[in-house]
């Protein structure tokens, strides 16, 4: 018989729940917590849906919904494996919710130059976002370091993900 699906969605919020909670801590702390609490959710889901493939007719929808998640299991399982990551892509959606809103006006630009160079910039807007950082201080510092001669290997330590700040969206 097929499992209670309330008793899925209940795991399936449990693990949005966990996500909540974790937002906005290291990724060491975060992995850590995925690993104790979310693991073994998403381990029980992987036979769960193994099984009901075996109880419902293979030409379903929800059949080919399963096959789908089954054959995408690495990616999205990945976040289990990097702290970095998140559960699922809302908050990328999120973030460049305001992008899509407004990306006809890069055909406008005047120039493909111009419409790169916009895409280029509000990817940075964006990503600054993401890791809590105030856009302007960070292409402001970043663009200093630059000037100021910043080892083009070390490029990473200019990443927004790496920027320390002394100003941010957080505070």
């Amino acid at each position: 018989a097929i499992q209670n699906p309330r008793s899925r969605r209940r795991r399936s919020a449990t693990l949005y729940v966990i996500e909540a909670d974790i937002r906005g801590h290291a990724p060491e702390a975060r992995l850590a917590t995925r690993k104790k609490l979310s693991a073994p959710i998403v381990e029980a889901l992987k036979p769960w849906f193994e099984k009901q493939l075996s109880l419902i007719s293979s030409g379903s929808t929800l059949a080919t919904d399963i096959r789908y998640a089954l054959s995408h299991w690495a990616g999205l399982t990945r976040f289990l494996e990097d702290g970095r990551l998140e559960l699922d892509t809302n908050p990328v959606e999120n973030a460049i919710r305001p992008v899509a809103l407004t990306r006809k006006n890069a055909l406008f630009a005047g120039h493909e130059v111009g419409a790169q160079n916009w895409a280029l910039l509000a990817s940075i807007v964006a990503t600054c976002k993401l890791n809590n950082l105030d856009p302007v201080a960070y292409i402001a510092k970043t663009l200093q370091a630059i000037l100021d001669g910043h080892p083009q290997s070390r490029i990473d330590e200019l990443m927004p993900w790496s920027f320390v700040a002394a100003s941010s969206l957080a505070a």
